[in-house]
């Protein structure tokens, strides 16, 4: 059993590594200041072809797979936790690329690979976290049209999305509550469409957050991804799969960028006339977080590349989310802890990476959603215990 990456995800991985280094570190902590997206990064990531790692070469992408999703994404949050949301820009192109009508593929898709334009992906509501089922955002056929009113909460690229993908309740009469829902796509700019960036965020300050409100949106039945309702709870079900892999390997890179923040730091700063790293119980601690990211590491790339081996655990990828999320809070706690008081000043990365962290263990399913989904498929979904 051969666990090691190919030279092209290496090279890939390398890339993207030398790219985040050089490019991250001159917008980062003023990004994280002034709660500012890094469009420029964007562009210059799109350009690179960052943007389109898993969209297939027909639609302008590279055509591989979450695995390499996940590799540049892990180097993104190594350098910058707040910056490297920038490769959340595709978000919701999963859903078009394998629910998509052809016609849909083909307006949305090459834009998207070459970083042209960002996407978002509404699902969240402000009544309706973790519950599915208790979103009541709806949309409406009128003609050759749908009518959408609600609102949603905590949306990714909010304000700097040109489109958005919505989960809406299509049919809440349908008797099968999973066929209730569908996805439609809402233009930026629509009539009655608002999006209003949320401030005061503990971590990832430089990603774009946001409430979006929809008063009788009007959006063409032809942006109903698929082009049948109903298949709402199947695509977002797929989506979850996919986001929580990618969210594992964000944990996996704050961490690494901690990790490697206090190792420089250990080694240079004296002591009693010796370096930090020189002490036992620095070493320790060290050890300690080297293992916690190498394990979380191979989980989060073995859930990967079982997706794009086309057999999806949920129980792996739940691990691997929650122990990515997990560790990540305490390798990040560490590193502020070896730095002491600077690592407690904005000037030391590490401050940010701590408040950065914390988000792996909230979105794309709390940690303790992860724990239900692990349960339930290590006791079996028969279970009535």
């Amino acid at each position: 059993m051969d666990f090691s990456l190919s030279q092209e995800q290496r090279e890939i991985a390398a890339a993207a590594n030398k790219f985040a280094q050089s490019e991250f570190n001159k917008v980062a902590r003023q990004c994280d200041k002034e709660e500012r997206y890094p469009k420029e990064i964007w562009q210059q990531a799109g350009e690179l072809g960052f943007m389109g790692i898993f969209i297939e070469e027909r639609y302008g992408g590279l055509g591989l797979g979450i695995l390499e999703h996940s590799l540049v994404m892990e180097e993104f949050w190594r350098a910058d936790p707040g910056v490297g949301c920038i490769l959340l820009a595709p978000f919701g192109a999963e859903i078009i690329q394998d629910f998509g009508t052809e016609e849909q593929k083909q307006r949305w898709l090459p834009p998207v690979a070459g970083g042209e334009i960002i996407l978002a992906t509404a699902i969240t509501e402000p009544n309706a976290g973790s519950d599915i089922f208790a979103q009541t955002t709806s949309a409406v056929r009128d003609g050759d049209d749908y009518l959408i009113n609600g609102s949603k909460q905590f949306i990714s690229n909010g304000t700097v999305a040109d489109y958005v993908l919505v989960m809406c309740r299509t049919d809440p009469g349908e008797k099968n509550r999973l066929k209730q829902y569908s996805f439609l796509v809402v233009e930026k700019g629509a009539e009655g469409f608002s999006a209003d960036k949320l401030h005061g965020k503990m971590g990832i300050r430089a990603s774009d957050t946001a409430t979006l409100s929809f008063d009788d949106v009007r959006v063409p039945a032809a942006n109903l991804i698929g082009g049948a309702e109903g298949d709402g709870f199947k695509q977002v079900m797929e989506l979850f799969n996919i986001n929580r892999v990618v969210a594992a390997a964000q944990g996996v890179g704050v961490a690494q960028g901690a990790l490697d923040r206090a190792l420089a730091y250990t080694k240079e700063r004296e002591q009693f006339g010796r370096a930090l790293a020189g002490f036992q119980g620095v070493q320790f601690t060290l050890a300690e977080m080297a293992t916690k990211v190498a394990s979380a590491r191979q989980l989060c790339r073995l859930a990967a590349w079982q997706i794009d081996q086309g057999r999806v655990d949920h129980a792996l990828i739940s691990m691997a989310k929650l122990l990515a999320g997990q560790n990540a809070v305490w390798v990040t706690q560490e590193a502020v802890q070896l730095l002491g008081g600077y690592g407690y000043m904005d000037e030391y990365d590490v401050e940010r990476f701590y408040r950065d962290a914390k988000i792996v263990e909230i979105y794309e399913g709390a940690r303790e959603i992860e724990k239900i989904t692990i349960a339930r498929e290590i006791l079996g979904r028969d279970f009535k215990g």
